[in-house]
């Protein structure tokens, strides 16, 4: 197994230059880059911009070199020194815009695949053993609801019932009180509060299509003959099911993780917009709007980053879960 790992991380170099090379290349596709952005949004405002102030931005910001010198400067000061650039937008270091809503990005992230895990764990268990039951029929109705249900449809019908019935504030993951207060319990709380709404909205699509998942892989190994062998000798049925079946079911759980983080990171912008959540998602957008590329770019490849890390977990994940895989074997053929 350490072979493998250590094989897998040589491999993710050479994978996360491409993905830098693919990243930053995409961001340059469209026509015009910041600055274009930048003219046309002051010209809508009859403002005026002389060619000389256009051509220092350009000279500072280094737009007009060539695409390879761009793309040099960038990768080489992320590799020695860990600097992403400078946004253009914002005019302040990559690295903070992204680290300060990271955290919270990441917080959300975990707390939605647990919270999506444990639904769709309790309820596809229960259809698959209940099989054609009341409750499987209720539940599969349920899910078909939240597969769907717009997840900005559902945001903005939480955030009704949290403000009318709730008292709470509308959007965001801070009270007003606490938006710029300094870290505390009483924040941690106002935080939790406010946690419930997009993790719930999250979580609702994923969960949905994870306990059908679920479904199908536990009444598959339900009907297998081991299954029927336990259970002439007598094994009782609820050992049966956590022993072997269910064992083997949550193989699709700890093979999404390679995907669920970086789409948990990434997706829902609609939703962090509606909300208003200081998270990645608006941010890319942002930047991807402005064409600021630096910005842009190291979002791209913080997910193709997260998407290899996510990778890794589940293929490790899963030799451990399953005996059935063998990657030392696998290797040596």
């Amino acid at each position: 197994m350490l072979k493998y790992i250590a094989r897998r991380l040589l491999v993710m170099i050479p994978t996360l230059f491409a993905i830098s090379l693919a990243s930053f290349f995409i961001i340059q596709l469209p026509p015009g880059d910041f600055l274009t952005t930048y003219a046309a949004g002051m010209g809508a405002q009859d403002n005026i911009i002389a060619r000389e102030q256009l051509a220092v931005l350009e000279e500072r910001y280094g737009l007009d070199e060539p695409f390879h010198v761009q793309y040099w400067r960038w990768i080489s000061n992320i590799v020695c020194c860990g600097d992403f650039g400078q946004s253009f937008e914002w005019n302040q270091p990559v690295s903070s815009l992204i680290w300060d809503r990271l955290t919270l990005t990441m917080l959300l992230a975990v707390v939605s695949t647990l919270f999506t895990w444990l639904v769709a764990f309790l309820i596809g268990t229960y259809s698959a053993v209940r099989q054609y039951s009341l409750g499987d029929y209720f539940w599969t109705f349920i899910g078909f609801i939240g597969l769907a249900t717009p997840n900005f449809l559902l945001a903005l019908v939480l955030m009704y019932i949290s403000f009318r019935y709730f008292g709470q504030s509308v959007g965001g993951l801070f009270s007003p009180e606490y938006q710029n207060a300094p870290w505390s319990l009483g924040k941690a709380w106002d935080l939790f509060q406010h946690l419930w709404i997009p993790v719930v909205i999250i979580a609702t699509a994923g969960a949905a299509s994870t306990i059908r998942i679920m479904r199908a892989n536990l009444l598959d190994e339900l009907h297998r003959p081991y299954t029927t062998t336990a259970r002439a000798k007598g094994m009782q049925e609820w050992r049966l099911i956590a022993k072997y079946p269910l064992r083997l079911a949550l193989n699709p759980f700890i093979s999404t993780v390679g995907w669920t983080i970086p789409t948990l990171v990434s997706g829902e912008i609609i939703v962090s917009v509606v909300l208003d959540l200081p998270t990645t998602g608006p941010l890319l957008l942002r930047a991807l709007s402005s064409q600021d590329m630096y910005l842009a770019g190291s979002f791209l490849m913080m997910l193709g980053v997260l998407t290899l890390i996510g990778t890794l977990l589940s293929d490790i994940l899963l030799a451990w879960l399953d005996p059935r895989i063998q990657y030392e074997k696998a290797g040596r053929r």
